[in-house]
């Protein structure tokens, strides 16, 4: 096996599930729906105050990332469970690890990516400054992957199950907290002119490259587990 084989097969499996994705736009685009009602209706509720929007928008805005991130879980893996593609990955002669990470890559370009381009729109609602909104796109761009990474574990622990729904949301979102924090702890500093957004900015990143290394390695072994 050379390495353009392998990047072959990378790109190959990465379109097929963005193809896949776009023919199923309807659900692919639930995450999206969820996260720009969610967040509407919060906006119009709180009401027209800069001040009360700005209190509550990073926490907020946050709480919501996560919990659309969490609507696409189930299906990550499912639809190649279910028609048998799945094994064929697995006994792929390519390493396991690494075509799991193209496939939360395509799952992260079609769930994260969409609201990483949104958060300027969001931010005007909540009536954030310029500053305040490419902080909260910069710890989007480092969080939400982090989120589809973990997410991708649970995901391939509860493949096998006909109603993992549930159970995949108790298994990572004691690991989304993390995030949660550093994210908008970092909007938060912004926000209120506290301390520089830089130290979060670093953890989250550290973050992103602790999973990006160890996430991929970590959902081979859970799908192998499920399909035994």
């Amino acid at each position: 096996m050379t390495t353009k084989q392998l990047g072959k097969a990378l790109y190959t499996l990465t379109t097929r599930d963005l193809k896949l994705a776009y023919r199923r736009r309807g659900e692919a685009a639930n995450p999206i729906i969820f996260f720009m009602i969610v967040t509407s209706l919060f906006a119009i509720g709180i009401g027209p105050a800069p001040s009360q929007l700005q209190s509550v928008g990073p926490e907020l805005i946050w709480v919501t990332a996560l919990l659309s991130a969490l609507l696409g879980l189930e299906t990550l893996f499912r639809s190649d469970y279910d028609d048998g593609s799945l094994e064929q990955m697995v006994l792929n002669p390519h390493p396991l690890s690494t075509l799991c990470f193209a496939k939360v890559a395509s799952h992260w370009l079609v769930t994260g990516l969409p609201l990483l381009i949104l958060s300027p729109f969001i931010g005007t609602m909540f009536q954030m400054t310029i500053s305040t909104t490419k902080t909260l796109a910069l710890s989007l761009l480092l969080g939400t992957p982090v989120l589809s990474l973990i997410g991708a574990i649970g995901a391939a622990l509860t493949v096998g199950l006909k109603r993992g729904g549930l159970l995949l949301a108790l298994l990572v979102l004691p690991f989304y907290i993390p995030v949660l924090i550093f994210g908008t702890n970092a909007v938060q500093s912004t926000t209120y002119g506290g301390p520089a957004a830089i130290g979060q900015f670093y953890m989250l990143g550290a973050l992103l490259a602790l999973f990006a290394v160890t996430a991929p390695i970590a959902i081979a072994g859970a799908l192998r587990a499920s399909l035994n």
